[in-house]
């Protein structure tokens, strides 16, 4: 029997690369094994990985050395970064680098970097339709990974971007239905009637194992992903009808939203404008429809709420 080849996944136990690392052991006879790079080898994410029979690995993504050991003899390796744990656009890119220089010293024969548009290239610096934040993004945990894809790219990488969209799970945290001043359950965004792409972590994992799995087919390209392109009113319907409760959509001025107070606000109040300024654009980066040929058990966010309402916290 052909030994497995190796995907060294960067964030095996968080949202994207638990997903793809889950989407790996799920698949025992696909001829993949897990290197699961965790930088807490004994926290129960990674207890349960290495029990599932993932090799669990200690590596930094701050330390490029600890990145380097730990793509040895990877023939492929998932990157993505955790821009949500610092805030800091310049630490990401930081990450980037180090990711990128690592799986070129390494070798590794196909690398996915879960990148995202930088926002700059439709809304310049000086576009004051939506603010500048901090002295040179407007949609800080947009820009710094785009700016990141050249790393990447100059370092002569084979390379796949991976481009995902707004996850489901976001209504499990934090984002979820709450009261208004009227008692109604609403979920509040600033979209305009303008369609989201949107997704469920587990099937940006299974996509991003069919890349690794159809070679080098996507080297070199730009793969975008959704589940379903849903405006606010279509999702708080189909919360509705999941729940058994009312839902509506509070669509609020981006402006508005910016100084809702809570950490990141400003960011995912530039995002949504963006999102719902450039739909067109960032709708048709991601197919639902090439999403389906890459994973055909893709779920819709009526499929996904089906299976997921129970952890949804209604405030």
């Amino acid at each position: 029997m052909a030994a497995k080849k190796t995907i060294a996944v960067v964030g095996a136990t968080g949202a994207q690369g638990g997903a793809l690392a889950s989407a790996i052991l799920c698949d025992p006879q696909g001829g993949y094994a897990v290197r699961a790079l965790t930088r807490d080898v004994n926290s129960k994410k990674a207890r349960e990985l290495a029990e599932a029979g993932a090799e669990v690995v200690a590596a930094d993504i701050d330390d490029l050395k600890s990145l380097e050991r730990a793509f040895q003899g990877a023939d492929g390796a998932f990157c993505v970064t955790f821009f949500w744990a610092h805030f800091s656009p310049d630490k990401e890119m930081a990450q980037a680098e180090n990711m990128a220089r690592a799986a070129k010293r390494a070798g590794v024969g196909h690398v996915i970097w879960s990148t995202l548009e930088d926002t700059r290239r439709w809304v310049p610096l000086s576009d004051n339709r939506m603010p500048t934040l901090m002295g040179r993004f407007k949609v800080p945990h947009f820009d710094g990974k785009g700016e990141s894809d050249r790393f990447f790219s100059d370092q002569g990488l084979p390379v796949t971007f991976l481009l995902a969209s707004f996850y489901w799970e976001n209504f499990i945290q934090g984002m979820g239905p709450r009261k208004g001043p009227d008692g109604k359950l609403a979920i509040t965004m600033p979209m305009g009637d303008k369609k989201l792409p949107g997704i469920a972590v587990e099937d940006i994992g299974n996509c991003a194992y069919a890349v690794f799995k159809r070679g080098g087919e996507f080297v070199g390209k730009r793969v975008g992903i959704a589940g379903e392109h849903l405006t606010g009113h279509e999702m708080a319907a189909a919360l509705s009808k999941a729940l058994g409760k009312e839902i509506v959509y509070n669509d609020v001025p981006p402006e508005v939203y910016r100084k809702l107070g809570f950490p990141g606000a400003e960011d995912l109040g530039n995002m949504f404008q963006f999102y719902r300024d450039f739909a067109e654009d960032f709708c048709a980066a991601r197919s639902v429809e090439f999403t389906r040929s890459l994973n055909p058990s893709l779920l819709t966010f009526s499929t996904w709420l089906e299976k997921n309402k129970s952890r949804i916290p209604l405030e």
